[in-house]
């Protein structure tokens, strides 16, 4: 595609016009806020609990245990399954997810909406926190999702890192999803780290920080006593040193580098995207969080046979995409894996 912004052919194939934000929603960092300064409407949750045995973590560092996923039905027939993810300190609950799970089911979607380890609910079925690459928990929670499929398509959707970590699945098992869309997914850990840094965002960062860390001492299964000691002591003060002292360690990683250089999916993609499911990245260049220069990299190095399309937008945060006939990111989701399944 190249380094365009839009792509005006795949949007009219999925019938939907060019994002405009609306007002106040004016640039990136309202985008990204919006769903915090402004209640959103939801209907009640009404999920179905259905809890799903994972494997200790390949570090040890964590038991055997279950993560908790929430099933919601459209009304009639389900033209398909879509497993939902979370991004970073995010839940089940959290708005946005929520948010796109009903455009899913308006659009006859059944949805499950899974909690990553560590994440409420569901955070006293497993011990330890998730990581962008979590292939051993999240592997065994595709092939539960398969099962619930009943023989449907099977297609899958993450916000910010709950992309990423949908892509890394697909790159390391591939078939196991039928379809994939991802909005604001960091596909370059190090330059998403490396942004989050920057002064502008210190706000941003402090907010993470104070999620990830309340998360982790949160576990009811207890954290070690260097993790503690870290946490409690000397606070992290970067994602990056949170991922150095937490992330890499429990997910059996070497060091911090070596965990964004193995868990970033870019050069997987650029190199082996031809295994890919048919795949929808979204990104907005005014996202305050994640560098849209990765994306960007893909579109142009993808191979011809890639089933990858990316879709570029000047405005619209960090999943924000708040526009005038509501959430454009969860219309445009709803509009892809309906491409998708009908082609299966």
């Amino acid at each position: 595609m190249g380094r365009g912004v839009d792509n005006p052919q795949l949007r009219e194939r999925l019938g939907v016009a060019s994002f405009q934000q609306r007002w106040p929603w004016i640039g990136g960092d309202l985008q990204t806020l919006r769903d915090t300064l402004r209640e959103v409407d939801l209907p009640h949750d009404q999920g179905v609990p259905i809890p799903i045995p994972v494997p200790a973590l390949p570090s040890g560092a964590a038991a055997a245990g279950a993560l908790l996923a929430l099933l919601d039905q459209p009304e009639g027939e389900a033209r398909g399954l879509v497993l939902l993810l979370h991004g970073l300190g995010g839940s089940s609950s959290r708005e946005g997810l929520r948010r796109m799970g009903v455009a899913l089911q308006a659009a006859g979607f059944a949805v499950l909406r899974l909690n990553l380890r560590g994440a409420d609910p569901g955070r006293h079925l497993a011990g330890g926190t998730y990581a962008a690459r979590c292939n051993s928990d999240l592997l065994p929670v595709i092939a539960r999702a398969r099962a619930l499929a009943a023989g449907r398509p099977l297609l899958g959707a993450g916000i910010s890192l709950g992309g990423t970590m949908l892509l890394n699945a697909c790159l390391a098992s591939p078939g196991v999803l039928d379809g994939l869309f991802c909005a604001s997914s960091p596909l370059d850990l190090a330059a998403c780290s490396a942004s989050i840094e920057r002064p502008r965002n210190r706000i941003y960062q402090r907010w993470l920080l104070k999620r990830l860390v309340r998360q982790t001492l949160a576990d009811p299964f207890g954290v070690s006593s260097q993790e503690e000691s870290t946490l409690l002591t000397s606070p992290p003060r970067s994602i990056r040193a949170f991922d150095s002292a937490v992330t890499a360690p429990r997910w059996g990683f070497s060091d911090v580098e070596a965990y964004y250089r193995e868990a970033s999916p870019l050069q997987h993609l650029l190199s082996h995207g031809d295994v890919m499911p048919p795949t929808l990245l979204l990104q907005a260049l005014d996202d305050p969080w994640v560098p849209a220069s990765a994306a960007m990299d893909l579109a142009e190095g993808l191979h011809p046979e890639a089933g990858i399309r990316t879709l570029f937008t000047r405005k619209g945060g960090h999943n924000g995409f708040h526009g005038h006939g509501g959430c454009w990111g969860d219309q445009l989701a709803a509009a892809w894996l309906g491409m998708v399944a009908r082609g299966i």
